[in-house]
């Protein structure tokens, strides 16, 4: 059984999210991700903590922005 590997790379981070490499690109250029840049071509890798970490808060601000945003359903006879 292979253990999960403590650093991932950006496309690693793409698969987990569901979303491009460039995207996390940019989470990671503007600080919501911390990741750290490493070698002498400079790639980056984010620890598999910090990303956990991201997603709870990710969750966290979700939960706040819909407690502040309740979704109301339009009453469809009212739409004609």
């Amino acid at each position: 059984m292979a253990a999960t590997p403590r650093f991932l790379t950006l496309a690693d981070v793409a698969e987990v999210l569901n979303t491009s490499s460039a995207q996390v690109y940019a989470l990671v250029r503007r600080g919501e991700l911390p990741a750290i840049k490493i070698g002498g071509r400079g790639q980056w890798r984010v620890e598999a903590s910090q990303l956990e970490d991201y997603i709870a808060r990710m969750y966290a601000e979700t939960r706040t922005f819909v407690d502040q945003h309740p979704y109301v359903e339009s009453d469809a006879s009212d739409q004609v």
